[in-house]
């Protein structure tokens, strides 16, 4: 049983709970803990580096910042949002239409 809510409800709580906490993170504070494995291995620039201040800043409503910190923070924004959309109705919409 809870091998199946496990992996059915795995990725709908990874997304929520990522964005909750970007939302609850304040973006100006610059020591942070990473899970980058660009900067754990030393290296200094990594593509995706500044996206999470970016998300934060968004979630603040400093757009400027936010666009500064990654240009793709505000689209990742939405695709996430698009995603948990997605997965939230395939886990409690399109059950209850088979009952």
């Amino acid at each position: 049983m809870i091998k199946t809510a496990f992996s059915k409800y795995f990725e709908l709580c990874f997304w929520v709970s990522a964005l909750v906490s970007l939302a609850l993170t304040n973006p100006n504070n610059q020591s942070h803990f990473s899970l980058c494995p660009f900067k754990l291995l030393g290296v200094t620039w990594c593509p995706g580096c500044g996206l999470g201040h970016s998300i934060s800043f968004l979630f603040h409503g400093d757009i400027k910042n936010s666009l500064h910190a990654h240009w793709l923070g505000i689209p990742a924004v939405g695709v996430i949002l698009y995603r948990i959309v997605v997965l939230a109705r395939m886990r409690f919409l399109v059950p209850l239409a088979h009952k």
